[in-house]
C-alpha cells in the first residue's frame, strides 16, 4: 500500500457497471482497489493479498457471497466485510451478519452512505488492533532484543546484528505476543506491498530467529508457524 492511500479494498461483484462504480468511487477517495467477479476469485484474492475491508455482494458466480464470507471467517476473524444484496429480506441481513459479515447494504444505496460505512469500519478495526506503546527492549528466557540498536543478546551470551527487516518483524511478533499474525500483515507491515509469490521469505527468518533464541530450534518455545494461518510469538510470562 503506497503511503498516501487510506486502505486496500477487494470488492467482489460479478455486475460491471456497480463494480466499474465502486472502483471509481473508493479510488477517488483514496483507497486502493482490487475487484473480483466471483466467488473463487474472491477467495483467491484473500489468499495472495493483504486487504483492509472486502465488500461482497451474495449474488456471486462460482460460490455465493456467504459461503465466501464463511470461508475467510475459517482463517481470518478480523478481515472486514461489508456485505451488499438486492434482496430487501430481514432473514439475508442476518443470515449475512451470522455468518461472519460485519456490516450489511441493500442495493440500491446511496454511495455516500456507502462511503461512510467502508471508513467506519475500516477505522474501527485499525483501532482495535492498536497495542500499547512498546518498550525499546524485549527481554524473554535469558534472550533480550533491543529494537533501537538492532541487535540482541541471547541466553548463550552470543552478540547478534539484526537486520532492518529482521527487527521489523520480531516487533512485529512481539506486539502482538502469543497471537497468530497472518502471513498477509506480515507482509503489509514488513515489506510494504500487497503481493508475495510464497511464504519461504518469512520461514526462513524465523528459522534464523529459532537459530537465535531456541535453546533447540527444531522444538522452538518462542517462535511458531502456523500451518496455512501465519506466525506466532509466544512468551508465558505474558500469557
Amino acid at each position: 500500500m503506497n503511503k498516501t492511500s487510506k486502505g486496500t479494498i477487494l470488492i467482489v461483484e460479478d455486475e460491471e457497471a456497480l463494480q466499474a462504480t465502486l472502483r471509481l468511487s473508493l479510488s477517488l477517495e483514496g483507497y486502493e482497489v482490487s475487484v473480483a467477479s466471483d466467488g473463487v476469485a474472491a477467495l483467491r484474492r484473500v489468499r495472495e493479498e493483504y486487504f483492509d475491508l472486502i465488500i461482497l455482494d451474495i449474488m456471486l458466480p462460482e460460490l455465493d457471497g456467504i459461503s465466501v464470507c464463511e470461508t475467510i471467517r475459517l482463517t481470518d476473524t478480523s478481515l472486514p466485510i461489508l456485505m451488499l444484496s438486492a434482496r430487501s429480506g430481514g432473514s439475508d441481513r442476518v443470515l449475512g451478519l451470522k455468518k461472519g459479515a460485519d456490516d450489511y447494504l441493500t442495493k440500491p444505496f446511496h454511495l455516500e452512505e456507502l462511503l461512510l460505512r467502508v471508513d467506519k469500519l475500516i477505522r474501527k478495526n485499525r483501532k482495535l488492533q492498536e497495542h500499547p506503546p512498546m518498550d525499546d527492549v524485549c527481554a524473554f528466557g535469558g534472550n533480550r532484543i533491543d529494537f533501537n540498536a538492532q541487535e540482541a543478546v541471547n541466553a548463550r551470551g552470543e552478540r547478534i546484528e539484526l537486520s532492518q527487516r529482521e527487527t521489523m518483524l520480531l516487533r512485529l511478533l512481539v506486539a502482538h505476543r502469543n497471537e497468530v499474525v497472518s502471513r498477509e500483515k506480515i507482509l503489509q507491515s514488513v515489506w510494504g506491498y500487497q503481493v508475495y509469490p510464497t511464504t519461504r521469505t518469512i520461514d526462513n527468518f524465523i528459522l534464523n530467529f529459532r537459530k537465535y533464541f531456541e535453546a533447540d530450534s527444531r522444538d522452538p518455545k518462542y517462535f511458531h508457524s502456523v500451518r496455512g494461518v501465519g506466525y506466532r510469538f509466544t512468551d508465558e510470562q505474558a500469557a
